[in-house]
């Protein structure tokens, strides 16, 4: 099963509140924060919830600002963001 990596920016003050809407869904997707002082965070979503997930984004963007990007260069200290972000390494490299 693929792990889907959505990457927004965001206010800073509105981090709380799309984790909290996330985890309100339990099982549909993790949040994790790639950068606080940049108020980039990174939506983890499995293939089964995607469509789900993309609904509750359009349903925020109603009431935070929020912005999809690419993923940042820097994926900050998070363990996980720097296993996803080697394994997509690997990945790219053996399609090669």
């Amino acid at each position: 099963m693929d792990l889907h990596e959505i990457y927004l920016a965001v206010r800073p003050q509105d981090i709380a509140y799309v984790k909290f809407v996330f985890e309100s869904y339990e099982g549909v997707g993790l949040i994790r924060t790639v950068d606080r002082k940049k108020a980039v965070i990174v939506l983890l979503v499995v293939d089964d919830f995607l469509n789900v997930a993309r609904s509750i984004l359009t349903s925020l963007k109603g009431e935070v600002s929020l912005c999809e990007m690419a993923r940042p260069g820097e994926t900050g200290e998070d363990w996980l963001l720097k296993e996803l972000a080697a394994d997509a390494q690997c990945k790219m490299q053996n399609a090669k």
